[in-house]
């Protein structure tokens, strides 16, 4: 039972700490272009075969 008093506020704590981490992302736009990273997958990049050597 004793080891149930450190590891509450500990699992608390963490979970507030994630929290904040989510708002501060939200707050500046890592969530803005979620449609241009599925897209840019599909792009053929044709610099990049030229750049590395066989």
């Amino acid at each position: 039972m004793s080891g149930l008093t450190f590891l509450i506020p500990i699992a608390l704590f963490m979970g507030a700490i994630g929290l904040l981490t989510f708002f501060w992302a939200m707050r500046n736009g890592q969530f803005e272009d979620l449609d241009g990273a599925a897209n840019r997958i599909l792009i053929d990049e044709e610099d990049d075969e030229e750049e590395t050597p066989r």
